[in-house]
């Protein structure tokens, strides 16, 4: 899968990155996982201390591929308002991804703190603001919801908006404890993390098939050699659909663009990241460099080759959106790209487990929080190899709709 194409920010911040051989013999091991991505390394870094004996394969270079675009907005709320998910799911259903998502994006503070590179990890305020007067009352609703279950968040008017901001909008949920971060450092800190207590990182190295022993995987692998693994935990991103098609995933291309450092951020309160109701939604943030990182403008295209050719037109779209909020900011786009977005039709994450996949999971964060998504999924999954997770059954294929009683 081509899965996005441009030029790209988060690399240049980090030059220096750790690099891995690949692998040179077959091997065996508890776990492997496949992918070297950010999802990968989430997996790698909960394993990391449980005593078993860890792989991590990658087919091409450590955190090159999704993580390389990810524009990382670490936020609870997602694509679908949960007062949305709950007509599906439940509200005490909704009620638990809520928390846990919550606490994911604490998690991910916590990783960053114990990593030995500085992944600019901050915490920032969201301000998810009204596009239209026909989507007031939802997010009226958004909020009220949030506020009962106890998050830090509050509504506020258009005239709190055009007093913060240089844009006015009808109104918005004001969020805080949400987070931004660096995910290409991040990826290579947690692997680092991991490979310094044990965990085997092998570049380079791409998966080519699997068979089954005795209900045991066996792994080939571009360099000629297999990988006799207990448990197998696909985190290759979207490319796991290669792998194994999941009918609830759904794709569409998106765009991105960073610009050269800024002077000032005038009209823009706290830096807070940004996003709105309209859907396709823009969605900005700034970084440490005084850079603006704003993304969208998502199409239905399922065809990298008509992805790229729009890639220059989204991102002079893209600046005029940046000016249409923020005149008095002068901005130089410096690095663009357009990538494949996977998400799940029913709005939540997913971790893949099928019969004909035995001891096996697909880590599937597929959707705006992805990272997120992924260390929530990614703990999960660590528990329930060394032992069990009440939560896992919220994230299967064939996860349980309507149960309002699942938590008390």
């Amino acid at each position: 899968m081509d899965v996005q194409s441009g030029s790209y920010y988060w690399p240049s911040t980090f030059k220096d990155a750790p690099k891995y051989s690949p692998l040179d013999k077959d091997i065996s091991c508890d776990v492997l996982i496949v992918g070297g991505g950010t999802a990968g390394a989430q997996s790698a870094y909960y394993l990391a201390d449980t005593g078993l004996e860890v792989v991590v394969i990658e087919k091409e270079i450590i955190g090159l591929g999704s993580s390389a675009t990810n524009t990382c907005l670490l936020q609870y709320s997602g694509d679908k308002m949960f007062t949305d998910l709950i007509h599906s799911f439940g509200d005490d259903y909704i009620t638990r991804h809520l928390q846990l998502c919550q606490h994911a994006i604490d998690e991910i503070e916590k990783a960053s703190q114990e990593i030995a590179f500085d992944a600019d990890f901050t915490r920032r305020d969201t301000l998810y603001y009204v596009s239209e007067q026909k989507d007031l009352e939802a997010l009226q609703k958004e909020c009220h919801w949030l506020q009962e279950r106890g998050a830090p968040v509050e509504w506020v008017s258009e005239k709190w908006i055009r007093n913060h901001y240089s844009f006015s909008r009808l109104g918005a949920i004001y969020s805080k404890n949400d987070a931004e971060m660096n995910p290409y450092v991040f990826t290579h800190g947690l692997l680092e993390y991991a490979h310094k207590r044990g965990v085997k990182v092998y570049e380079h190295t791409g998966m080519v098939g699997e068979h089954y022993e005795n209900q045991q995987p066996v792994i080939r692998t571009n360099t000629g050699h297999s990988i006799h693994a207990k448990t197998v935990v696909y985190a290759a991103g979207y490319e796991c659909m290669e792998i194994k098609t999941e009918k609830k995933a759904r794709f569409e291309s998106t765009y991105t663009m960073t610009t050269a450092p800024v002077d000032s951020f005038t009209g823009w309160y706290k830096q807070t990241l940004l996003w709105e109701t309209a859907r396709p939604y823009i969605y900005m943030r700034t970084t440490p460099d005084n850079r603006i990182i704003i993304g969208g403008l998502d199409e239905a295209i399922d065809d990298a080759e008509e992805r790229d050719q729009k890639m220059i037109h989204k991102r002079d779209l893209l600046i005029k959106e940046v000016n249409a909020r923020f005149p008095d900011i002068t901005v130089e786009p410096e690095f663009f790209a357009a990538a494949f977005y996977g998400g799940m039709v029913d709005g939540l994450p997913m971790i893949g487990s099928y019969k004909e996949y035995p001891n096996s999971y697909f880590l599937l964060g597929y959707g705006d929080n992805g990272t997120v998504y992924n260390m929530l999924l990614s703990k999960i999954i660590r528990d329930s190899i060394v032992g069990e997770n009440d939560d896992l059954s919220l994230y299967l294929p064939h996860r349980p709709m309507k149960m309002k009683k699942l938590y008390k």
